[in-house]
């Protein structure tokens, strides 16, 4: 069957988590750093189909299709490993330890941003033609986005902050779920789709996920975005990574751990006492 029952995928899951904390610092940088570049693509495509178009749900349409090349390819994004190298510790698989999962977050963290920051300055070369000219519709869509998802909720002060950590954890569970998703299926097709529906979602609804936003502000800033890298950090990247932790692993991953693998006992069925 080209389908896994909840209790097959959710091992997969383990098994994931397992793998990433013990893979050697030199292929989870190259791997996250691919991850962070190839998603930085797709989010300053979704921007230009939208700005072209003028059709913003067009975009979120076509914004998947990053998140899928990354996801086949092997790559890793902080948002999937926040969800599944705690499993492995909670499963406690052999070597597994919080410091080990600290290092992947960490060697992920570095590489997602690298990429990342690597197409930001790609992609504002291209649009300024070397920076000799403005940046355009797009450049300028994209210096707009930054300010408003910086000073706008900087405007809210501990609300904004706190709207920009629900964001976060919102985003996370639909991206994990798409995650899971890919993990439900064993053919090419049936991972796209899987992993296409929840990703399509957080991109339209204007949910905050970390590694976009390591594109996406950078990218801002080089293209006259009227923000300093503190208020980035501290009005979105920050909250932004901390609601990711904590909607993966609570709405995704413990929810399917819980009850596939460490399920609660049975009930047994009471049956009549006939006289």
């Amino acid at each position: 069957m080209s389908y896994l029952v909840p209790s097959e995928f959710v091992t997969k899951m383990v098994d994931a988590g397992e793998s990433k904390v013990h893979m050697s610092t030199r292929d989870t940088l190259i791997r996250a750093f691919m991850a962070g570049a190839i998603l930085a693509l797709a989010a300053v495509f979704a921007v230009t189909v939208a700005v072209e178009t003028g059709s913003f749900l067009l975009g979120a349409v076509l914004f998947p299709v990053g998140f899928c090349m990354l996801y086949l390819m092997g790559f890793d994004l902080l948002t999937g490993v926040f969800m599944l190298t705690p499993l492995a510790l909670l499963d406690r698989r052999p070597g597994v330890t919080v410091h080990g999962i600290l290092r992947n977050w960490g060697l992920v963290f570095v590489g997602n941003f690298a990429g990342a920051l690597t197409v930001a300055v790609m992609m504002a070369f291209v649009l300024t033609y070397g920076f000799n000219t403005e940046p355009g519709a797009v450049g300028e869509q994209i210096a707009g986005v930054g300010e408003a998802r910086t000073l706008g909720y900087a405007d809210y002060g501990l609300a904004g902050w706190l709207t920009i950590f629900v964001r976060g954890m919102l985003c996370n569970w639909m991206v994990s779920m798409g995650v899971v998703g890919a993990m439900i299926s064993t053919n090419v097709s049936g991972k796209v789709i899987a992993m296409w529906m929840p990703i399509m979602l957080f991109f339209f609804m204007g949910f905050e996920h970390s590694v976009v936003n390591m594109f996406l502000f950078p990218s801002a800033m080089m293209m006259g975005g009227g923000f300093s890298v503190m208020d980035y950090l501290f009005w979105n990247e920050i909250p932004t990574a901390l609601g990711n932790l904590v909607g993966g692993i609570a709405f995704t991953g413990l929810t399917l751990y819980t009850t596939h693998v460490r399920t609660a006992p049975k009930r047994t069925a009471v049956r009549p006492v006939t006289p």
